[in-house]
């Protein structure tokens, strides 16, 4: 991907999440038969967050994960990062209702160029995003230089199923009714269009855990979801780690 195409591509997916904010978290549920919830659920028992532990959730919209983190940490740091500020809105919201906005800061920022220092967290997270971003590697790279040796790099993202006849029957509902359901709930048809076009060229749950190794990450392991439509890659910062050479 080009400079030019990347920061087009950064600027759409800008705009996509600015607009669909008011109703994203309505949407997640629908879309996703509320698969999300048992998703996240199953991916914080897997990571079995220490208490007073910290971690950074990138491209954490409307603070779903960020606050399961929280909850989880008990009195650890936690930074949700997002590009988009309605998003970030909507979490603070959410976040001042549960009283944790003393351990929680929402951090308006670039996923690709993350504003910390090495090793400042113990686990670096990123949940239906990845897909969206215009360089994976380098979030990736990103998420592993910030966390400190021995940490974790959590990503949880859509997939490609791979059995029939599920595999049909899903595609069939993801590129065709999908869109549709984003206009009749959320009164936008172009930006739920994107969802499935931005799976289309993004790796299946094997590929991305190659890349996963290739950046220096350790002891990956990868659990496909609900048939494959979605997978959990985790892997760990080794106390050598190439993020940053």
């Amino acid at each position: 991907m080009t400079t030019r195409q990347a920061k087009s591509k950064e600027q759409f997916v800008h705009e996509v999440f600015e607009s669909i904010a008011p109703k994203y978290d309505k949407m997640n549920d629908i879309l996703s038969f509320g698969r999300h919830r048992a998703w996240r659920k199953f991916t914080m028992d897997k990571m079995n967050v220490k208490k007073g532990s910290s971690a950074i959730d990138l491209c954490c919209g409307t603070c779903d994960w960020t606050i399961s983190l929280a909850k989880a940490s008990g009195s650890g740091s936690i930074v949700g990062l997002d590009f988009s500020k309605n998003m970030l809105d909507f979490g603070e919201a959410k976040i001042e209702r549960l009283g944790l906005d003393d351990q929680i800061d929402l951090v308006q920022g670039n996923a690709m160029s993350l504003p910390f220092e090495d090793n400042s967290f113990d686990y670096a997270t990123i949940g239906f995003a990845l897909r969206n971003v215009p360089d994976l590697v380098k979030v990736i790279e990103e998420m592993q230089r910030v966390v400190k040796p021995g940490g974790m790099v959590v990503s949880l993202e859509l997939s490609k199923p791979t059995w029939q006849p599920f595999k049909a029957i899903y595609y069939f509902y993801f590129n065709q009714l999908l869109p549709f359901l984003g206009k009749l709930v959320a009164d936008r048809y172009e930006q739920y269009k994107w969802l499935p076009e931005s799976l289309k060229q993004f790796p299946d749950h094997r590929q991305l855990a190659d890349i996963f190794r290739r950046t220096g990450l350790q002891d990956v392991r990868v659990y496909p979801l609900t048939g494959g439509i979605a997978a959990l890659h985790i892997g760990i910062k080794g106390t050598t780690d190439k993020a940053g050479v």
